[in-house]
């Protein structure tokens, strides 16, 4: 009776020992694909979008300016968002959309707002962890601070001049005049959007930003970016 207890003892320590191992490498793979893969298909995916920018910028000034009522499809670039105060090699392409298919592209542009430089508000929503973290610390942005977003026919500066912690209800920030339903847009605006904190989704982080330059292709890009 004895040797049956203690056998059977055995077999549930071994095999509690052979769940725990196989969770813990079930865990650690997760982990891997949430930290290490999701970041490696998103840099591809970056490289991408940043090749055909580029070959339609240099096509836009051989060939005169792209037609501005043609719509954006799912997953295509806008532009390049670059942001100085996180780097000056932080560049990251803005797609249209913000699906998770797209926001595993990079920042993506919530459709129905303004486009870039339109009178209205330019709303973008990028992951803060996970996917290449493009907006890991978008929390170190502060009043005055410069964004830039250079499109294939020249640079918009916006200048950031406000920040919020909102619940993720709070979705009149996305609104023509953020946070202020049903008010008429007559400032060119920009609203990033993030979860906070940075590993959690149970907030959102909101930056405003206002529109205080516009240079065309030959000018060259704006001096906070050289």
């Amino acid at each position: 009776m004895t040797s049956g207890v203690g056998s059977a003892l055995r077999f549930t320590i071994r095999l509690g020992a052979e769940l725990a191992i196989t969770a813990g490498v079930i865990l650690a793979a997760f982990v891997f694909y949430l930290l290490v893969w999701t970041n490696h298909q998103t840099a591809q995916a970056q490289d991408s979008l940043l090749d055909d920018f580029h070959a339609e910028k240099e096509h836009v000034k051989k060939n005169g300016g792209k037609d501005a009522a043609e719509k954006p499809e799912s997953g295509d670039g806008l532009g390049v968002l670059h942001i100085p105060a996180l780097g000056q090699d932080w560049e990251w392409v803005i797609v249209e959309g913000v699906t998770d298919d797209d926001l595993a592209k990079g920042p993506g542009h919530f459709p129905g707002t303004a486009m870039p430089g339109q009178v209205g508000n330019f709303a973008v929503a990028g992951h803060r962890s996970t996917h290449g973290e493009p907006f890991a610390n978008l929390d170190r942005l502060e009043v005055g601070d410069t964004v830039v977003v250079e499109t294939v026919d020249g640079w918009l500066t916006y200048q950031v001049t406000w920040e919020r912690i909102l619940a993720p209800s709070a979705t009149e920030v996305l609104d023509p005049v953020a946070g202020h339903p049903g008010e008429e847009a007559e400032q060119r605006t920009m609203t990033l959007v993030t979860c906070h904190p940075r590993w959690g989704s149970s907030e959102r982080l909101v930056i405003g930003t206002q529109l205080v330059e516009r240079r065309g292709p030959t000018a060259g890009p704006p001096d906070v970016l050289t």
